[in-house]
């Protein structure tokens, strides 16, 4: 019995779909993307000619009295970012999931009120605590004393060595209920005979938690933690608003999106350079995209293996 071949058929109706979308992506993410690679191989001669310059921008990024310093801190800092948010940020996360997973009559209300802060402007959380930790009109002072604190109350913002954790910090508050809604979701969809089936052999809540849930929501925690990071190498907003374009106090806040803004447009000293800036862009794309790469290859295959 002769075979008949079977004739390929363009999925037209999957291109409908897909082509605005892919247009639009490709118009404003992607050919930008590759635009600013190009320009960070490149140096102005005068404004209106470039010269093609190699790796040179990279060299005198890492190297150069003008841009080296301040590359270098603000790389330090925002590894810190991202440090404060993995560390604070998540765990309360998760915690706060496992809370509301367990039920109640008003884990509906308390989800909507830890959510709220992430769909407000970052503008308007940045100038809220400015003046919430204003030491002189401020309310934080009178809110630690109350509590028998006052001592602990600082000029955090104004100090170096504290303000890029505060600012940190109020990110966190603000951002928590992402992670939480994550986890969320990964708890709920637990099936509850596993569950049940711990309690009857005598487990506890903690040892419930611990060798059940957590072990199965691993690929929930790989995502969390990889979003924390690009979102924290792309961060920007939050310090511009609170600290400003130069990051004060002495550039302590200092992080590789205000580093770009500086470096772009040239509101500081020398670094007015729109192909430095590119050059910037490009080492904030090859931080995060190495992160995406190493959760990639190292955590996701860890995560299949494991279930396998």
């Amino acid at each position: 019995m002769q075979q008949t071949k079977r004739r390929f058929v363009f999925p037209v109706h999957i291109a409908v779909f897909l082509g605005p979308a892919v247009l639009l992506y490709t118009v404003f993410m992607v050919v930008p993307l590759i635009n600013s690679l190009r320009l960070s191989f490149f140096e102005t001669v005068n404004q209106n000619q470039q010269s093609f310059a190699g790796l040179q921008n990279y060299i005198k990024l890492f190297t150069d009295s003008n841009f080296a310093p301040f590359f270098w801190r603000a790389l330090r800092n925002n590894f810190v970012f991202f440090a404060v948010h993995m560390l604070v940020q998540n765990p309360i996360g998760l915690l706060l999931a496992a809370l509301l997973a367990e039920g109640g009559r008003l884990r509906n209300f308390f989800r909507t009120i830890i959510f709220m802060p992430t769909v407000l402007s970052v503008v308007i959380i940045g100038f809220i605590w400015q003046l919430i930790l204003n030491p002189l009109w401020g309310v934080a002072e009178s809110m630690l004393e109350a509590v028998g604190l006052g001592a602990w109350f600082g000029p955090w913002l104004g100090k170096p060595e504290t303000a890029l954790v505060t600012v940190a910090l109020i990110s966190v508050w603000q951002f928590v209920g992402i992670p939480m809604i994550l986890f969320y979701a990964a708890l709920i969809g637990i099936p509850d005979e596993l569950t049940e089936a711990a309690r009857v052999d005598g487990a506890s809540a903690w040892e419930t938690f611990w060798r059940i849930k957590f072990p199965l929501i691993l690929p929930t925690v790989g995502i969390v933690g990889i979003l924390t990071f690009v979102g924290n190498f792309n961060a920007f907003d939050l310090i511009y608003t609170m600290k400003g374009a130069n990051a004060g106090p002495d550039f302590a806040t200092d992080i590789m999106g205000t580093l770009f803004y500086r470096t772009f447009f040239g509101q500081q000293l020398q670094l007015g350079n729109p192909t430095m800036g590119a050059t910037v862009a490009a080492m904030m794309f090859l931080i995060i995209l190495t992160g995406v790469l190493l959760y990639m290859f190292l955590w996701a295959r860890r995560i299949q293996t494991y279930e396998l």
